[in-house]
């Protein structure tokens, strides 16, 4: 059983990120943080990561072992791929402002490519 709740984990994951997500970055990924529901951590790899033939790979084998390095060892990290098996809960604990704030990139990102299909 995690010693910490979702909240404390989320915000230790998400100070943690920026040093875990140097190999992410090397191949021109990133990694988004985007909650953590009954101590298991849910991501998502962004960039040229997303998608990857690797990507589980790198989740567990860099992500999850560098996460449990710095924050517990028994963590469990999903990256949501888009898969019914690493989904991401509704449930998840998650700032509001931050659900905002990525609600409103999503929307952006959306506009800007429907805007580019009509140039």
């Amino acid at each position: 059983m995690m010693p910490f709740s979702d909240e404390e984990l989320y915000y230790a994951v998400k100070n943690a990120l920026p040093q875990v997500s140097g190999y992410v970055s090397s191949h021109g990924g990133g990694i988004t943080l985007l909650g953590v529901k009954d101590g298991v951590i849910y991501i998502e790899l962004i960039g040229t990561c997303h998608g990857c033939s690797m990507s589980l790979m790198t989740t567990n084998m860099v992500v999850r072992r560098e996460l449990r390095t710095l924050i517990h060892p028994e963590l469990f990290v999903v990256n949501v791929d888009g898969t019914a098996e690493n989904k991401l809960p509704d449930d998840v604990f998650r700032p509001e402002d931050e659900a905002m704030d990525e609600d409103k990139e999503e929307k952006k990102s959306v506009l800007d490519k429907v805007k580019n299909i009509f140039s």
